[in-house]
This record gives C-alpha cells, structure tokens and sequence, in this order.
C-alpha cells in the first residue's frame, strides 16, 4: 500500500476544530487526502490546519455554522467550484445539551441540539449527494453514540439525536446503495478524552480515556479497508 493512499482524496470533516473532529482530519490528511475543515471556530481550525500542514498533508479551513442551512450550500457550491467530487463527508460535529430527565427537556435547547445534531447532517448530505456521486469511492461515516441505542436515564435529548442520525444516514445508505458507489458507515467512539465527556462525566479520570487520535486512526483504517455499507464500527481500548 502507497504510504499516501488516499492521495487525491477530498474529505469534509464537521467539528474539526478539536477532538475526534481534529483528530480524524489529521488522520485523514496524514495518508494524503486534503482535508476542508469546518466549525465555528476559525482560531482552533487554524492550529488544526497548521498541524496538517506541519505532516506533509493539505487542508482548507471553512468556518460555519452548521446551524445556518444557507452556509451549507454556500459552502458546497464553493467545494463543486474548486473540486469535482467529494470522496469523503465525515459528519463529527454535535452538542450534548444539558444531561435532564425528559419533562424537563428545555424546548429551546432541544431545538437547537436536534438542528445541529440531526438537521444539519441531513442538509450536509443534501448539499453534497452530488459530489459524493461523482466519486469513485465515497464515503459517508456518521459519528454515534452507544446511548442512540441504548436510552439511558437523563440522556433522552442526545440520545434521540443520534437514534434519527443512525435512521437517517441508513435510510440514506438504502437509497444509493444500488446507484452510486457511496458507501455509510457509523461509528461509534466509545468513552473517549473530549470536552463533551468531561462536561458528561465531571468526575472520571482523564487518563482512563483513550485519546482522540485512536477514533481518528480507526476511522482511517475504515476507510481503506473495503468495509461494506451500512457497517457500524465501536472503537474499543
């Protein structure tokens, strides 16, 4: 295997400003893809793309507001002027909101979690279905978490945001896998050093925590392999 085999790749990883966003884009940019990074964040997308470019690899920083639908397709039509195809879309970026039992969900606050969590992938997926099309190989990798699976107590806002991300990235999957070479997968990180766990988990110890570097390397490892649509990954150790 070429030590750059995803040399003339193009990935758009969300949330990449810190964490397993960072990390997975560094991962990616290390094997040759050049990277667009997006979050809200120029200052910490800088340092992300300097680390980049200090490897030997290639990005473009793109601070947004996922929240904003209007940014989203500013943001393709800018992408399809530069490149032909979009080879991989990493949807990364989300918010916890605040951990509470279901009656006393803040409306507020939930609409603004689902719209980042769930409705900004959906229109990520809208704007880019046609350069993910024109790949010979794409793929879509959608981050989870264990408690879309499984409800825990207090964790019903998250939780649900990432259950109708799972539906709606495997609805997706089922609706081009007979027409396009775009392949999905979920992945789901396990307990991981971040600020969302921390924030989650006050009281663990950091240093129990795998670092955000070992979700980005299995990510990379996921794409080169020739993982069949549809697969869900858990980043174990």
């Amino acid at each position: 295997m070429s030590d750059l085999p995803l040399s003339g790749k193009l990935a758009l990883v969300t949330g990449a400003s810190r964490g397993i966003g960072a990390a997975t884009a560094e991962a990616l940019g290390r094997a040759g893809a050049h990277i667009i990074l997006t979050a809200r964040t120029g200052g910490a997308l800088e340092e992300v793309e300097e680390r980049i470019h200090a490897a030997g690899g290639s990005a473009t920083i793109a601070p947004l507001d996922l929240t904003d639908g209007e940014s989203i397709g500013r943001l393709a039509q800018a992408i399809a002027g530069r490149w032909q195809a979009l080879d991989m879309l990493v949807l990364n970026a989300a918010t916890l909101g605040s951990l509470a039992s279901v009656p006393a969900i803040d409306a507020k606050e939930f609409a603004r979690l689902l719209t980042l969590n769930i409705a900004a992938p959906q229109a990520l997926i809208a704007a880019f279905d046609p350069l993910l099309r024109a790949s010979a190989d794409a793929r879509v990798i959608a981050l989870t978490s264990s408690v879309g699976a499984t409800p825990r107590a207090y964790w019903g806002a998250y939780g649900a945001s990432k259950a109708a991300l799972e539906t709606l990235v495997g609805a997706y999957s089922e609706e081009v896998r007979n027409i396009s070479a775009i392949r999905t997968h979920i992945v789901d990180p396990g307990a991981t050093r971040t600020a969302m766990r921390a924030r989650a988990f006050p009281g663990e110890d950091p240093a129990t925590l795998k670092g955000p570097d070992v979700v980005g390397t299995a990510i990379l490892d996921l794409i080169l392999a020739d993982t069949p649509t549809g697969h869900r990954l858990r980043v174990d150790g």
